[in-house]
């Protein structure tokens, strides 16, 4: 992690104390929203385009076939209005969504708005005459029928408007609408501009956490300020928060890039909140939704149709090797039990996503079962490995356990490989890009390893060319970059090169 400048050293003067007083009534609100199932925000704008356009297909039906029968006609047509109130509910939610009914400026104001809804709707019911001629079915439809389907999705769309902005406005109170979870990151003067009600209404966030970061006058040693970064990443890692957002004020560049020197080891996204200035002219407009006025300063290192097309991938892998190899992991198991006393399956606590530690399994290969402060990696000829150990470890048999640590979704399949907590803490301090490997989750092999950095370590320098090639590996990923990595694998399994 990068030394800040003296000036840049300024804004981190008080955060360990914010972490230890403000700290209690984010965490009792936390609970609370977990324990609450809620809407999400971002299915509001579609909820209440499918309110409108079931009143319409409803009109439709009603209106028409009402008509009729009160003209003592017969109720055979029921799917014909039914269908010409879909073609008109679709025309409806575009022209509504044009004029911008279903922004949740427009949603959650107070502001009676049956004047543009009615607007909206009269547009839209040109559709009908214009369909009718298409299909020739004028002399068909009578145009009391029409009038009658008009004026009753005319009256639904108004009433269904009002009834369902009540309940949005009650939904919003009572917590059952949440938010993207976010931890919310600036000055106190930025801060009070936002409170969580103001966050969710304006950008659709769900606040979590809050950390306050006062200006002070005292200048903090370099040491310090990594010290109150350090405790700042803590915070949000267990906040558990799906992006950070940071209100500081937009003049000041410097401030914003040296909070970003600390927030670039956790994988979230990053965005900046509009500052006091820039709100005040927000606040005036309605033609755009003010959540596209956040900058994102930090993107996350892969979006969420990667991580479910790499989550998609590692399930089918795993589950396929361990069907295929379920006798040789038997096999494997009976040899190391007669051979040695102990347990088969070896377990360390490694760092997986975001820095969080899982439990990884193995075959156990040693003597030796080290998961603390000091654990001495394999080298050639290691006393502790044992003969049926060296033969696991030469054919990579011992990791395939952690296809389990696979489907439980602590690993992937490709990926940075973990290493143990001691280590972890080791590089970390002597590497100054080591913590940005946590950004995807660890894999059971990798590009450094299908390039050569298979096996131990022993000078730094094999650790930095490796932690290159896992970082080329993130910024680089595709899901073929995956596949091709799983074939080279293989071959590189056959040569053993540097496994023992």
């Amino acid at each position: 992690m990068h030394v800040l400048s003296g000036s840049r050293l300024r804004s981190w003067g008080c955060i360990v104390t914010d972490l230890t007083n403000t700290g209690g009534s984010t965490s009792t609100y936390e609970a609370r929203s977990r324990a609450r199932l809620g809407l999400p925000f971002v299915l509001i704008e579609p909820l209440f385009a499918t309110l409108d356009a079931a009143i319409i297909v409803a009109a439709g039906a009603l209106g028409g076939i009402g008509y009729q029968h009160a003209l003592g006609g017969s109720l055979e047509d029921v799917g014909f209005y039914a269908g010409l109130g879909l073609v008109a509910s679709l025309a409806h939610v575009l022209v509504a969504h044009f004029l911008g009914l279903y922004r949740h400026n427009h949603l959650l104001d107070h502001e009676r708005d049956g004047g543009r809804v009615l607007a909206g709707w009269c547009i839209a019911a040109l559709v009908i005459p214009v369909v009718l001629f298409l299909f020739k079915s004028g002399d068909e439809v009578s145009r009391g029928s029409v009038l009658c389907f008009v004026s009753l999705a005319a009256t639904g769309l108004v009433c269904g408007r009002w009834l369902a902005k009540r309940s949005l406005r009650a939904a919003l109170l009572t917590g059952t609408i949440r938010g993207r979870r976010v931890a919310v990151v600036g000055t106190p003067a930025e801060l009070a501009q936002f409170g969580r009600a103001d966050l969710l209404t304006r950008f659709g966030l769900q606040e979590i956490e809050r950390v306050t970061l006062p200006s002070v006058d005292v200048l903090l040693s370099a040491s310090e300020a990594k010290q109150r970064g350090e405790a700042l990443m803590a915070r949000i890692r267990h906040a558990a928060a799906e992006e950070i957002v940071l209100a500081l004020p937009w003049s000041a560049p410097q401030t914003v890039t040296a909070l970003l020197g600390h927030l670039r080891a956790i994988p979230l996204p990053v965005r900046l909140l509009p500052d006091c200035a820039v709100s005040t002219v927000l606040r005036r407009q309605t033609s755009m939704p003010q959540r596209l006025y956040m900058v994102e300063v930090q993107p996350a290192p892969l979006s969420a149709l990667d991580r479910l097309s790499k989550r998609l991938l590692d399930i089918v892998v795993a589950t396929t090797s361990l069907l295929i190899l379920i006798l040789p992991l038997a096999i494997s198991a009976i040899a190391i039990k007669l051979e040695s006393k102990g347990p088969v399956i070896f377990r360390q606590r490694r760092h997986g996503f975001n820095g969080k530690p899982f439990v990884i399994y193995k075959l156990r290969s040693m003597t030796v079962q080290e998961d603390g402060g000091a654990v001495v990696q394999a080298t050639k000829q290691d006393p502790r490995v044992t003969r049926v150990g060296r033969v696991l470890r030469q054919t990579s048999i011992d990791e395939l356990p952690q296809l389990i640590n696979v489907l439980q979704g602590h690993m992937s399949i490709v990926g940075p490989r973990p290493h143990a907590l001691a280590h972890d803490y080791e590089y970390g301090r002597m590497i100054s890009n080591y913590a940005f490997r946590h950004h995807v989750k660890p894999g059971i092999t990798g590009w450094a390893q299908v390039n050569g950095y298979r096996g131990g370590t022993p000078q730094l320098e094999l650790m930095e060319q490796r932690i290159e090639l896992d970082l080329w590996y993130i910024d680089n990923w595709s899901l073929m970059l995956d596949i091709y990595i799983m074939f080279r694998t293989a071959f590189e399994v056959i040569r053993s090169r540097n496994a023992y």
